[in-house]
């Protein structure tokens, strides 16, 4: 039987590249047809000295990675070739940045990519995207020193999400794809969406902070007013973040301040709300 050849993806890299850099000076945009992970792959690059400001996009992760060391599947190598859909989009944002906190940076990043997409989305403290209590993507975010201790951080952040719903045997969040709250993006399309105002994004939490992302975030918080279970054992009423990102959550001894670095989060049922 003859094969039907399939369309290369058409990435908008040219288009990114003209609303990027203007603000990012050096700024490239790279797609790899396959990769470990393009977050490890930033990483590998800036410590041989190589901290360029790139968008780093992978057709196909082998060894993509989540946060707390979890692997996130992008679907399998085949999937490109043989139906010419892409399962997930994948990609890392790497640049030099030098903020005076670095609290609250991935909930930043996930608010920005929530905006970019549907109004719909809900943040999951500290960095998944839901969509009707279902993970539709996670952020990954990873910093090293290449020079100077006393200069700026080069960063990597790196986004997966899902265009098509995958599998979720073994997983205690069902996923979601893109696909169901925009029907016909794709992967091109939906990375044009993100990527400059990503970037504008990251550039102003470098300059103020995570304060000005407080309300927004809080307004998308998929957690508020929900009972919560912290992985040290701590129970308590989720009641959004402060100033600095950090998970205000209400317990018997009072309200206790959560980072990212101390605990991860995951809901508790109670009355009125059921978790896949």
């Amino acid at each position: 039987m003859p094969v039907t050849p399939t369309l290369p993806v058409r990435w908008p890299a040219e288009a990114i590249w003209e609303a990027v850099a203007p603000v990012l000076p050096g700024f490239t945009v790279e797609v790899l047809a396959e990769v470990d992970s393009t977050n490890s792959e930033l990483m590998r690059r800036a410590r041989a000295g190589r901290p360029d400001p790139v968008l780093l996009v992978a057709e196909q992760q082998t060894a993509g990675r989540g946060r707390m060391g979890r692997q996130w599947h992008s679907g399998a190598a085949h999937a490109v070739a043989s139906v010419g859909v892409i399962p997930a989009l994948t990609f890392s944002l790497g640049l030099n940045l030098a903020p005076a906190d670095w609290s609250g940076l991935s909930l930043a990043v996930g608010l920005s990519v929530a905006q970019s997409l549907h109004p719909d989305i809900r943040l999951k403290w500290p960095n998944d995207l839901w969509w009707h209590d279902r993970k539709l993507a996670g952020i990954l975010i990873e910093t090293t020193n290449w020079g100077d201790a006393s200069a700026s951080r080069y960063v990597v952040i790196g986004v997966g999400i899902n265009l098509r719903s995958p599998d979720a045997t073994g997983l205690s969040t069902a996923p979601v794809g893109l696909e169901e709250l925009l029907p016909g993006v794709d992967a091109a399309q939906a990375l044009l969406r993100i990527a400059a105002p990503l970037v504008q994004a990251v550039q102003r939490f470098e300059a103020h902070g995570f304060a000005p992302f407080q309300n927004a975030f809080n307004a998308r918080d998929a957690l508020a007013q929900l009972p919560v279970t912290l992985s040290d054992g701590l129970q308590g009423l989720a009641h959004g973040v402060d100033a600095s990102g950090a998970l205000l959550v209400a317990t018997a001894h009072g309200v206790q301040r959560v980072t990212s670095a101390e605990v991860s989060v995951r809901p508790q049922p109670g009355p009125g709300y059921e978790y896949l």
